[in-house]
């Protein structure tokens, strides 16, 4: 029987493990975090102290008897969850549970899942590290406090069940910033001149630095251009270097993720987890940049051995966080020379991804010749620029390149003709193109996550999370949008004539950026006024560090929370009895048919406009209300765009002597004909769908119920019917299942109420029974 039992947080890692330990060790999963707060009340007495009640979580019961189990048949008990807060925070808790005394636990951290890192971890256990648990329960208790205290007040304010965050209110107000800041910009236009010159067969880009404002400036440029003779006037050759990369970190490597494999921060995270526990990669929630001495040797091999000794330059990167959280390494591969690993796809791309970053980070530097050419125009003392780029040396380029969020069209480096000083150029073409400048960009994932870390929000640990809540909170939506056509004026100076066009282009389009919703615009602005130093950036990354100096020991969490809670629960009563209910409410102007004012607001079941006011009028007329459209928002819906809303219900005709609808409902835009609703798809559109659709559609639908329908007993109210997980039969809104033993064509009413009779109770009612 085994006499050691080593426990780590998830089973994949667990059965990685049990390979690298002997038959005197078993090896068994937490799965996560075993005690947590209670869901369904604040936990935290305010007056003790801020002390919590932790309490086994419900799906964790079958676990914890099974570790309880596990410990009382071992002679020691070996604590193995990850090497972070909170993985300090779940041994500590696993020591409440499994009766240890924390101050005796022994407990063994590693940054890679490997033979030699396990053995070597279990042969020098540490103690448990008090300040890194206090760490995490302080900010497990802090945001505890917010969600619990803040909550009710946007229920009351604004609308039931919303919810806020400490860090994720702060992510969405940047979100909301960048979008008003988008809303607010103005493009201006100028001028771009592009040159192409023939070079004995070869194109030569060139360009003009600076732009025209104006178009009859640009037209006079070009005139002066037609016929001028182009003169190269100077050649400038300059040497330069490109380093690499810092190997990953956390938000490094969810942002290059993004950008290369269109990975979202969550996929990232919960790839690179299964690649950790496999023993592939090191820990992946990390923000330190360092390498161990073991790695920086293993890299180097791998270098050499594949590109030769002049591409091997070892370094050590220096940390730009100063509030580092532990001394982890950078994510990098756990055997250098593995190029391909077990697994999905997704899996092996990651793993690519982050060695070619490691091996880059550890290579020489490419050294790049830049050639800048000058251009004369004769008769002006206008210059054009021309430059090019040559590899001299690839260095880390051989291994890989990293991405950028920056969205730059206007790149000409690249090769070079052969050129001298005084050589005439011939003119193919010159274009002067109007271009807009562009917006602040919308965030991505990848660079939410980035400004995050700049402002010194949030942790390793917290980033994926924090974007996750914002999504499912409904706060925040993550989408492609369309683009819309603009004109823009292009002259073109060709073979000694000048000729105007205005062609067309799509701006604007959007891939996969974060667009706040209404309820999003309306709780920021809510909190922005009545939570100034909640929303604050620097009072919320000051809160960071001073998680990180509970982590090091050199400040008290209760203190710590005291200090931050009895002012805020202050601001919370007060704005509790004192700020007025929020609506966004914005009047758009009156139909011009009635004279009815219409508003745009928020609803109960969402953004809408409303006509008419409120039933308390002395006509005793009820106001009319539409939802608003996928892509319209309460701030920037006009009184046109508002009348078009109210053109739901549409009569479409007459089909088999009923009234054919189509309308909007709380759940969809639907069709309704003989009192029976139809959803419209999402390829179609309720304000367009002709008569002849929707008739498609219901006829549709009544296909589809009558294949779904096996037996109709109307008298008993029993239906037997096809369901997604094949037959079952419904009576009185409850569903039951078929035992295998029937077929469900050939039941009869009395097999069916016998079946119904002896099922068991539902779920909740049964728990209900056993309580009483």
């Amino acid at each position: 029987m085994a006499k050691n039992l080593v426990i780590v947080e998830s089973p994949a890692k667990a059965k990685t493990i049990t390979k690298y330990l002997g038959k005197d060790f078993v090896v068994a999963s937490s799965y996560g975090h075993v005690r947590d707060l209670p869901s369904n009340k604040i936990s935290i007495d305010v007056e003790k102290s801020y002390e919590p009640t932790y309490q086994v979580s419900k799906d964790k019961e079958k676990v914890v008897k099974e570790l309880k189990k596990l410990a009382k048949g071992v002679d020691q008990v070996y604590l193995a969850t990850d090497e972070d807060r909170e993985g300090e925070a779940i041994s500590w808790h696993l020591c409440h549970i499994l009766g240890l005394k924390p101050e005796d636990a022994m407990r063994i951290t590693y940054t890679e899942v490997t033979e030699k890192a396990i053995k070597e971890a279990v042969n020098n256990p540490r103690k448990l590290d008090l300040n890194l648990v206090n760490a995490q329960q302080a900010r497990r208790i802090l945001d505890r406090l917010v969600g619990y205290e803040l909550s009710p007040v946007l229920w009351k304010k604004i609308k039931p069940s919303l919810s806020a965050g400490r860090v994720q209110s702060v992510a969405v107000r940047l979100i909301v910033e960048r979008e008003r800041e988008v809303m607010k910009f103005v493009p201006e236009a100028a001028f771009k001149i592009d040159a192409n010159f023939d070079v004995k067969g070869a194109v030569l880009k060139a360009i003009r630095k600076k732009r025209f404002a104006e178009e009859k400036d640009a037209q006079d440029y070009l005139e002066v251009c037609n016929g001028a003779d182009f003169t190269i006037q100077d050649i400038q050759k300059k040497p330069s270097k490109k380093t690499p990369a810092a190997p990953f970190t956390t938000s490094t490597l969810q942002q290059e993720a993004s950008r290369k494999l269109g990975y979202s921060v969550a996929k990232t995270m919960t790839i690179a987890q299964k690649l950790y526990e496999n023993g592939f990669i090191t820990y992946m929630r990390t923000d330190s940049v360092n390498l161990s001495e073991l790695a920086l040797t293993a890299a180097a091999a791998a270098i050499e051995d594949k590109f030769g000794k002049e591409y091997v330059n070892t370094k050590q990167y220096t940390n730009k966080n100063s509030n580092a959280q532990e001394a982890h390494e950078a994510i990098r591969p756990s055997y250098m020379d593995k190029e391909e690993v077990e697994g999905s796809s997704d899996e092996q791309r990651l793993y690519d991804l982050i060695r070619k970053r490691t091996l880059a980070s550890q290579m020489s530097e490419a050294r790049i010749e830049k050639t800048v050419v000058d251009i004369s125009i004769s008769g002006s003392d206008e210059i054009l620029n021309a430059t090019g780029e040559v590899v001299i040396f690839d260095g880390f380029l051989k291994v890989y390149k990293e991405s950028s969020d920056e969205e730059n069209d206007e790149d000409l480096s690249g090769l070079l003709p052969p050129l001298e000083i005084g050589q005439v150029l011939d003119l193919i073409d010159m274009t002067a193109t109007q271009k807009f400048t562009k917006h602040p960009p919308r965030f991505t994932e990848a660079s939410l996550v980035k400004k995050l870390e700049e402002l010194g929000i949030g942790r390793p640990s917290t980033y994926a999370p924090t974007i996750s809540t914002i999504q499912r909170r409904n706060y925040v939506v993550k989408e492609s949008r369309d683009g819309t056509e603009r004109q823009y004026v292009m002259l073109t100076l060709k073979k000694g004539n000048i000729d105007k066009q205005e062609p067309t282009e799509i701006t604007g389009t959007e891939k996969n950026k974060l667009f706040p919703t209404d309820i999003g615009l309306l709780v920021n602005d809510f909190l922005v006024d009545n939570f100034q130093k909640i929303m604050d950036y620097s009072f919320t990354a000051n809160i960071e560090k001073q998680f990180d100096e509970i982590a090091t020991g050199n400040l008290s969490w209760n203190k710590m929370i005291d200090s931050f809670y009895k002012p805020f629960h202050t601001n919370v009563e007060t704005t509790t009895n004192e700020a007025e209910r929020v609506t966004g409410e914005r009047y758009l102007g009156d139909d011009p048919k009635t004279g009815e004012r219409i508003i745009a607001r928020m609803g109960r079941y969402g953004p809408m406009v409303q006509k008419g006011e409120t039933p308390e009028e002395e006509d005793g007329k009820k106001p009319k209300y539409a939802k608003l459209r996928h892509g319209q928002s309460i701030e920037t819906i006009v009184l046109e765009e508002a009348l078009e809303l109210f053109k739901l219900p549409r009569s479409l005709g007459e089909f088999e002597e009923k009234e054919v609808k189509a309308a909007i409902g709380r759940f969809g835009p639907y069709v309704m004909h003989n009192s029976k609703f139809v959803s419209i798809p999402k390829d179609m559109d309720p304000y367009t769908i002709s008569f002849e659709e929707a008739v498609e559609l219901i006829q549709a639908k009544r296909k589809a119920d009558a294949e779904k329908m096996i037996h109709d007993f109307k008298d008993e109210e029993i239906q037997v019917l096809n369901g997604r997980y094949g037959p079952y039969i419904k009576h009185e809104k409850r569903n039951y299942k078929i035992p295998k033993d029937k077929e469900a064509k050939e039941l009869t009413v009395e097999e069916c109420l016998d079946i119904i009779k002896n099922a068991p109770p539902p779920k909740k009612r049964a728990a209900r029974a056993k309580k009483s």
